[in-house]
């Protein structure tokens, strides 16, 4: 069985947002971090090389398959900024129709930068997204 490429490392969570070069994303990075961290009451990791993640998830599939993943995070991505809300969107769609500009996968909500989005609505997604995690994984 692969084993999951995302895991929790060492690395710099700051070293890795300052070689952003673009100033704009950095700030947001900043941002995103600051309001996650006031959410989860977690300090932010790195998980593999790109995705910053607060808390932690243990999940265990009907497969077998099983890993920890981060409960919130993000990943400043070439063409967007990546925000994981893990629960999914399907509890969110009257949250999602006042964000902004923004477009959505099954856990990654893609949104150019803090200014195309309405930050209070966004905060509100994270801290659902954030409380149904924890009571679908209440150990960590």
């Amino acid at each position: 069985m692969a084993e999951n490429k995302t895991k929790q490392t060492k690395a710099s969570v700051e070293s890795f947002i300052n070689k952003i070069k673009d100033e704009t994303v950095r700030n947001d990075c900043y941002s995103i971090i600051k309001i996650m961290k006031s959410i989860t009451k977690e300090e932010p990791r790195m998980w593999g090389p790109s995705v910053i993640g607060f808390g932690s998830y243990h999940y265990k599939y009907a497969s077998g398959r099983e890993g920890d993943m981060c409960i919130a995070g993000f990943s400043p991505r070439k063409q967007n900024l990546t925000i994981y809300l893990m629960p999914g969107f399907e509890a969110q769609q009257s949250l999602l129709k006042k964000l902004g500009k923004y477009k959505t996968s099954k856990v990654c909500l893609y949104i150019k930068s803090l200014e195309d989005v309405d930050v209070k609505v966004l905060k509100e997604m994270i801290s659902i997204s954030v409380k149904e995690m924890k009571k679908l994984y209440p150990n960590k």
